[in-house]
C-alpha cells in the first residue's frame, strides 16, 4: 500500500483545486485497480502461461474490450489532435488505413494464430522455419520488438502523460514520469496478463466516458458556442473534411493513395501488424478458441475505428477556437518547456476548462488510458523477453517460478527505459513516423508467410535488415537533401530526384525486391518443417500445392481439413466489413456536422453491409467451425 500513499501525497500537492467529488473518482479508481492487481497476483504468478496468457481460457468480449482499452492510450488523443490542428480531420487517414490490416487479421489470420497454440507470435518462427536462422530470428526479434520498439511505443505514451502533467498540473517532466509510472509498474508486475485484461474492462468504460464527456463540454464552452458555431468557425471550417482535397496532389497521395495502396500491407506497427502479431496476437493466443479470437478482434476494429476517434476529433476542432496557435498555448501555460510545446498539447489544454466532477472523471480516464496501454506493453514485451529470449538462450531449464520472476524484473526494466526515453522526445508523431518507416517493406512477408511455402527465415532477416538500414540512411540530412525535394528554412523549394512523400514507397520497393531475391537465392525450409507446419495450421491455398504434393509423394498425410479453402470468403468478408465500419465512421462524422442527407445515406449503407456481413459470417463459420 506504500505506492497508494505516494499517489495520495501526489494529489495533495498538485490537485488542491480539485473538489471532493474529483478526489473520490480518482482515488476510487486507483483503489479498484490496485485491488484487482493484488487479487489476481496469486493465480497469475503460478506459472508463465498464467502470467502471460491467463491460462488460454478468456472469452471474446473481455479481450475485445481489452484491445480497445489498450489502444486508448494517453498519446492517441494527443496524436489525433496534432493531425487535426495541422492538416485537418482528413489527416487521420494516416492511421485509418490500418483498418484493412485489422480486418484481414479478423477474417483470415485470427483462427490460424489460435491454431498455432504458441505462447507468443515470436515463438511462431521456430514453428514456421528451422535451424539456426529460425533460432536467430526468434531471439533477435524478441529483443528488437519486445525491447527496442516496445520501449519506443511506451515512451510515446509516457510523453503524452508528461504533456498532460505539464499543462493540467504544472508538473516537471521527471515528476510526471515518476508519479505516472510508479503504480503502473507495480500493478503490471504483480498482476500479470490477467490483471491487465480484467482492469482493461473497467478502464475502457472510464476512458470512454471521460472522452465523450470532455467532447460534449468543450463544444459548449462559451468561447466555442456550440456545435453549429464550431463547424462554421473560420479556424475550423477548412479542417473538418473527412477526405482530403482531391485537387491537391500531395495531400491526395500522402493521405489516401499511399496509406490505402501501400502502407496498410507493407509496414509493421504495434496493434496493426499485417497478418496479426504483437499484443493483438497475444490476446488471440489467449482466447478460448478460434471463434473467440475472431470475435475479439472484430469487436476491437469496430470500436477502434468506427466510433472512438470522434470525441478526440471534436476536442481537437474546439481547441482551434480556444487556442488557435502555439503562441496562445504558450501564453496560457508558461510552464511548458519549449522542447515539449506542440499542437498535441492542445488536447490537454482544453481539458483544463472542465468543471468539477467531470474534471475528476476525465483525469481518471486519462490515468486509465495510460495504465491500460503501458501495462499491456509491459506484459507483452516481458513475454518476449522471457519466452523467446531467456527461456531459449539464457536458461533452457528455468523453472516456472524463475520465469515469472524474470517477467516481473523485465517489466520494471522496460518501464524505466521508456520513461527515460520519454524525457528526450517532443511529440508522438515522431515515433509514429519512425516506426512506420523502420518497418516499411516487411509487412508483405508477414501476410504471405502463412500462405507461401517458399518464404524462409532468410526472407525475414533480409527484409528486417534492409528496411532498417534504408530507413536510417533516408533519415540522414545530407542524403535526404540529395534525394528528396525539400523546403529550406527561408522557404525556398529545392528540387531533387523525387518528392519526399515517395520516401516511404521507395523503402518498401527496395526492401521487397531484396527479400524476394534473397528468398530465391537461399534454400527453402526443410520438408519436415513445412510438413509439420502445414499439418498443424492447415493454411490451405495454391501457395502450398508443392508441399502437399511432396507429402503425398512421401506417403505422409498433412491435409486434415477437407473443407474448401476459405480465404477467398474471408477476403470478401473483410471488404464488406471495411464498408460497414467506414460507413459507421463517416456517418457518425456527418451526423455531428449536421449533414443529414449524407449521414442518412451512409447509415443505410452501414446497415445493409452489416446485414450482408452476418450472412457471409454464417457461411464462413459453418465451413470453419
Amino acid at each position: 500500500m506504500r505506492s497508494l500513499s505516494i499517489v495520495l501525497s501526489f494529489f495533495e500537492l498538485y490537485f488542491m483545486e480539485l473538489s471532493g467529488l474529483d478526489y473520490s473518482l480518482i482515488f476510487g479508481f486507483f483503489a479498484i485497480v490496485l485491488g484487482i492487481g493484488i487479487y489476481v497476483s496469486k493465480t497469475s504468478g503460478k506459472n508463465s502461461t498464467e502470467y502471460f496468457l491467463s491460462g488460454r481460457n478468456m472469452p471474446w468480449w473481455i479481450f475485445g474490450v481489452s484491445m480497445v482499452a489498450t489502444t486508448f492510450s494517453t498519446d492517441t488523443p494527443n496524436f489525433v489532435t496534432n493531425l487535426v490542428r495541422e492538416k485537418g480531420v482528413s489527416a487521420n487517414w494516416e492511421w485509418w488505413a490500418f483498418l484493412i490490416t485489422g480486418l484481414l487479421t479478423v477474417f483470415v489470420y485470427a483462427k490460424l494464430w489460435r491454431k498455432s497454440n504458441v505462447a507468443t507470435d515470436i515463438e511462431f518462427y521456430e514453428l514456421r522455419y528451422s535451424g539456426k536462422p529460425a533460432r536467430f530470428l526468434r531471439g533477435f526479434r524478441s529483443l528488437y520488438l519486445g525491447v527496442i520498439f516496445n520501449v519506443l511505443a511506451m515512451a510515446g505514451v509516457t510523453l503524452a502523460a508528461i504533456k498532460i502533467g505539464s499543462v493540467m498540473l504544472g508538473l516537471q517532466p521527471w515528476e510526471t514520469v515518476v508519479y505516472a509510472g510508479a503504480i503502473t509498474v507495480v500493478f503490471s508486475a504483480i498482476g500479470g496478463f490477467k490483471g491487465v485484461v480484467y482492469t482493461d474492462f473497467l478502464l475502457f468504460f472510464i476512458a470512454m466516458a471521460g472522452a465523450i464527456g470532455a467532447a460534449y463540454y468543450c463544444v459548449n464552452l462559451p468561447e466555442v458556442g456550440g456545435l453549429e458555431n464550431l463547424i462554421t468557425h473560420e479556424n475550423v471550417a477548412n479542417k473538418i473534411n473527412i477526405f482530403p482535397d482531391f485537387r491537391k496532389k500531395e495531400a491526395l497521395i500522402t493521405l489516401i493513395i499511399i496509406p490505402l495502396a501501400v502502407q496498410w500491407w507493407s509496414s509493421w506497427f504495434p496493434g496493426a501488424e499485417p497478418g496479426g502479431g504483437g499484443y493483438i496476437a497475444q490476446r488471440m493466443l489467449a482466447a478460448k478458441d478460434e471463434n473467440h479470437a475472431i470475435g475479439a478482434t472484430f469487436f476491437f476494429n469496430i470500436m477502434h475505428y468506427a466510433l472512438r476517434p470522434w470525441p478526440w476529433i471534436i476536442v481537437a476542432l474546439a481547441s482551434l477556437v480556444v487556442f488557435p496557435d502555439l503562441e496562445s498555448i504558450r501564453e496560457a501555460f508558461p510552464t511548458i518547456t519549449e522542447d515539449k510545446l506542440g499542437h498535441d498539447v492542445a488536447y490537454s489544454a482544453m481539458l483544463t476548462k472542465l468543471p468539477s466532477g467531470l474534471l475528476g472523471l476525465v483525469l481518471a480516464s486519462l490515468v486509465a488510458a495510460y495504465m491500460s496501454t503501458i501495462s499491456t506493453h509491459l506484459n507483452w514485451g516481458s513475454s518476449y523477453i522471457v519466452n523467446d529470449f531467456y527461456k531459449t538462450t539464457v536458461n533452457k531449464d528455468a523453472s516456472e517460478k524463475e520465469l515469472v520472476n524474470v517477467g516481473r524484473i523485465s517489466t520494471v526494466v522496460l518501464m524505466i527505459l521508456s520513461a527515460v526515453l520519454a524525457l528526450f522526445l517532443q511529440d508522438a508523431l515522431q515515433i509514429f513516423k519512425f516506426i512506420i518507416m523502420f518497418g516499411a517493406g516487411t509487412g508483405l512477408i508477414f501476410i504471405l508467410r502463412l500462405f507461401w511455402w517458399r518464404i524462409n527465415a532468410w526472407s525475414e532477416i533480409s527484409a528486417m535488415a534492409v528496411s532498417g538500414v534504408i530507413s536510417i540512411l533516408f533519415s540522414i540530412d545530407s542524403i535526404k537533401d540529395l534525394l528528396f525535394t525539400h523546403t529550406t528554412e527561408s522557404g525556398d523549394i529545392i528540387e531533387r530526384l523525387m518528392p519526399e512523400y515517395l520516401k516511404f514507397p521507395l523503402v518498401v520497393l527496395i526492401t521487397t525486391v531484396v527479400w524476394l531475391i534473397v528468398t530465391f537465392m537461399t534454400q527453402p525450409e526443410t520438408k519436415e518443417t513445412l510438413f509439420n507446419f502445414y499439418k498443424k495450421i492447415q493454411p490451405g491455398g495454391p501457395g502450398w500445392k508443392k508441399t502437399i504434393a511432396d507429402a503425398e509423394a512421401a506417403n505422409i498425410e498433412i491435409v486434415t481439413d477437407k473443407e474448401p479453402w476459405n480465404v477467398p470468403s474471408g477476403i470478401l468478408a473483410m471488404l464488406v466489413a471495411m464498408i460497414f465500419i467506414y460507413s459507421i465512421m463517416f456517418a457518425t462524422g456527418y451526423w455531428i456536422y449536421g449533414e443529414t442527407t449524407l449521414a442518412l445515406t451512409l447509415t443505410f449503407v452501414a446497415l445493409s453491409s452489416g446485414f450482408i456481413l452476418t450472412q457471409l459470417w454464417k457461411k464462413i463459420k459453418a465451413s470453419v467451425f
